[in-house]
């Protein structure tokens, strides 16, 4: 697609055509996909179904073997994901991948560092005012300030989860990327964590991948199905609800 369309179409991000091949297996097949601007847009499959290759291709971990990816309308396909980082696309990891020896607020000064002048980096952490700032913020925001002086590692699981999206939300990004974030939860810090997504949706472009059919179904506002490499369907829940071929293929029945 060309880039002005793109931009006049007010999609985030746009995969087209996108294609993934390992050995003889087509983890991705030819997948088209636009995401527009603020709220949750989920991908949901059964295992093997290709998700985790399609947001590893989206966000640079992998590079496809034929298709585009494009973020704000610019052609993203061969960059690094530090450098679609500086473009505004940041994610979170399916296992928590925090510094568990440092501190809330250290790990959270390392994840803003990022917004300082390239000059700035062999300062301290501590001299480093534009990163501080943003650590406060950061803490108000997701309600870690009592947690500021705590290891990361002696957090409960929810808090670590909480923490990891602080982090990954330091940059400000246009778009942010959440690979399976309540997985592991409890109950209680699965609803704590499906609220403050849904408040980050309200000013920030988020693909979710989730096994949580039932967060997935609240949160999202679309939905794009993956069966093996391939889209299945795609939009909105209760357009998904009511596919024959997902209530096939992944449901198995009607919801």
């Amino acid at each position: 697609m060309d880039a002005t369309n793109l931009q006049a179409s007010s999609a985030v991000l746009q995969a087209d055509g996108l294609s993934k091949q390992f050995g003889g297996l087509k983890a991705v097949e030819l997948v088209d996909f636009t995401i527009t601007r603020y709220g949750v847009t989920s991908i949901i499959g059964p295992n093997g179904a290709g998700k985790s290759t399609f947001f590893n291709l989206v966000n640079g971990a992998l590079l496809p073997d034929s298709g585009n990816v494009f973020l704000e309308g610019e052609d993203i396909t061969r960059l690094s994901p530090s450098k679609r980082l500086a473009k505004g696309m940041a994610r979170s990891f399916q296992i928590t991948n925090l510094f568990s020896d440092l501190t809330v607020l250290d790990n959270l000064r390392l994840a803003c560092q990022f917004l300082e002048s390239k000059a700035s980096l062999l300062r301290p952490l501590k001299k480093s005012q534009i990163a501080d700032a943003r650590c406060e913020e950061l803490l108000d925001e997701f309600t870690l300030a009592a947690y500021a002086s705590m290891l990361a590692g002696a957090l409960s699981h929810g808090h670590q989860r909480r923490l990891e999206i602080a982090m990954a939300m330091a940059t400000r990004p246009s778009l942010l990327l959440l690979d399976e974030p309540t997985q592991g939860m409890s109950h209680a810090d699965t609803h704590e964590t499906a609220q403050l997504i849904a408040v980050l949706g309200e000013h920030t472009t988020i693909l979710l991948i989730e096994h949580d059919v039932d967060l997935v179904m609240t949160l999202s506002k679309k939905i794009m199905v993956m069966s093996q490499g391939e889209k299945l369907a795609e939009g909105s829940p209760d357009e998904i609800k009511g596919n024959p071929a997902v209530q096939a293929a992944y449901f198995g029945e009607a919801v």
